[in-house]
């Protein structure tokens, strides 16, 4: 059966994406939430997933087009190709059975010299799955990144010693691994094609849509039966574990309750990752050790985004990279800054820093919490310039590749909620900064224009600010700067 494969509902202050990368080809054979490609916007990465087992038939729209909500950009068959993916991977099981395991010690990376230790996140194989090499074995979290322990070679994970929610050192042995082996499957046939038969390449078996709703919903995966191709949980399995009540939840020599109409109540209590701690710490501090103040002001976008429709196109084909919102509203700021030294400085004890190179940290959303990379010399870099660093910094966030250099430094801080419907907000300061810019979604709202009522898409921005190093006429100054840069974009090319 064909299907039409879509771009996500974009958000409302979103006006288009782009195809960043598709991760199959034409006639490739997938199986159900795999990630079939990635739709960019100005500051978040949707993922597509393939709606169940079968062929991508047709690419509508190659890497780099932009695209609008709910357009159709590929083709998909359903069920095509299923019984011969099941076919090629048995024999794929049997001929690494036969290799003799070489023994290498699994180690947690060498860690930043800031940083004192580490917790191991999440094993994604356990001991007897067979694993192909690069394979991503564990997760290594630290205070600020995440990083991928993967497997040397092809062969067998035979031992973990350092089990989840440990904390370990850097080169720390956290398992052991045979090179070349395989699992020894002949006590358990009924298995062989089915669920152990995903432990090849497919055992990284969560999709990236999975994981992230496992992790939302606090759900052990091991807790989840899968009913996808080789034993794989799908978003349906963990939906439907979600609404159906465990039959094992009751103990059996607990008294009788009164019977609840809203049916069966539950608590689940999930200890905080070391970054959502991280980020608790942080935040708890600039409330209490900063006198913050929040002041706000409001722009009509509607000069920028004829701007962007007039040379979107052009402006793409020269740079390969699509024209974004972002990068007016870093240009912006980092002209700001210039004119206003104070809201680029920071405390440093008694002492004020005044910083003469402007780089801005960018907060960015990920399945595991909102982090802050930084986008550094932004006053020498172009419109693409920025917009290919903010994409990157985006990809790597999502793909929880940022490393401390990433995330280290940054004067100042621009926070875009809008992309999530956020309509107005009160940023908090990221220490040591003194300031952070708060962007929200773009409306259209009745405007008074020369006495005349007049319909235009609007924004407000806000701007937390410490008094301590930052007064009122700074911060004001500051913002209205910002205003009627974007509401001009041609000051941003005169400087004036």
């Amino acid at each position: 059966m064909s299907i039409d494969i879509k771009v996500p509902v974009l958000p409302e202050s979103v006006a288009d994406a782009s195809i960043a990368t598709w991760h199959v080809k034409v006639g490739e054979q997938v199986t159900r939430d795999q990630n079939l490609v990635d739709i960019e916007t100005d500051k978040v990465v949707l993922e597509v997933v393939a709606p169940a087992d079968g062929v991508l038939s047709d690419i509508l729209d190659e890497e780099g087009a932009t695209v609008l909500g709910e357009q159709v950009i590929a083709k998909f068959e359903e069920g095509a190709g299923a019984q011969k993916a099941q076919e090629q991977s048995a024999p794929a099981t049997e001929k690494t059975s036969s290799n003799k395991g070489e023994s290498v010690e699994i180690k947690v990376p060498v860690l930043p010299e800031s940083v004192a230790d580490a917790t191991v996140a999440t094993w994604h194989v356990q001991p007897g799955d067979a694993v192909s090499r690069d394979q991503n074995l564990v997760d290594i979290e630290t205070d600020k990144v995440v990083l991928e322990v993967v497997a040397p070679a092809d062969g067998t994970l035979s031992e973990i010693l350092a089990q989840e929610g440990e904390t370990v050192m850097g080169e720390q042995v956290i398992a052991n691994f045979s090179a070349g082996a395989a699992p020894a499957k002949s006590d358990a046939p009924a298995k062989a094609s089915g669920d152990d038969d995903s432990s090849d390449a497919e055992n990284d078996a969560l999709s990236p849509s999975v994981r992230r709703l496992l992790a939302e919903k606090g759900i052990d995966a091991a807790n989840i039966k899968g009913t996808g191709k080789g034993g794989r949980i799908t978003k349906e399995d963990v939906e439907k574990s979600l609404s159906a009540p465990s039959k094992a939840a009751a103990p059996a020599k607990e008294a009788p309750a009164a019977p609840s109409l809203a049916g069966e109540r539950s608590e689940k209590r999930v200890p905080m990752t070391r970054l959502r701690k991280t980020i608790a710490s942080r935040l708890l501090e600039a409330k209490n050790s900063t006198a913050m103040l929040t002041t706000f002001n409001e722009v009509n976008m509607k000069p920028i985004m004829d701007l962007r429709k007039q040379y979107q196109e052009t402006f793409e084909k020269r740079h390969g990279i699509r024209l974004g919102f972002m990068s007016f509203y870093v240009k912006a700021v980092t002209e700001a800054l210039k004119r206003f030294p104070e809201v680029n400085a920071s405390l440093d004890g008694d002492d004020i820093c005044y910083h003469n190179y402007f780089d801005v940290s960018i907060a960015v959303s990920t399945p595991r919490g909102l982090v802050t990379p930084v986008l550094r010399d932004c006053d020498t870099l172009g419109m693409a310039g920025i917009e290919g660093g903010i994409k990157e910094l985006a990809l790597k966030g999502r793909d929880g590749k940022l490393s401390m250099a990433d995330m280290q430094g940054g004067n100042f801080t621009i926070t875009n909620g809008g992309v999530f419907g956020s309509l107005l907000s009160t940023p908090i300061i990221n220490p040591p900064q003194s300031a952070i810019l708060g962007m929200h979604k773009i409306q259209d709202r009745p405007m008074a224009v020369n006495g005349k009522v007049e319909i235009l898409p609007m924004m407000y921005l806000a701007l937390s600010y410490d008094h301590r190093i930052i007064d009122g006429k700074e911060s004001v100054g500051f913002l209205v700067t910002i205003k009627e840069m974007l509401e001009d974009p041609t000051r941003l090319l005169l400087d004036v």
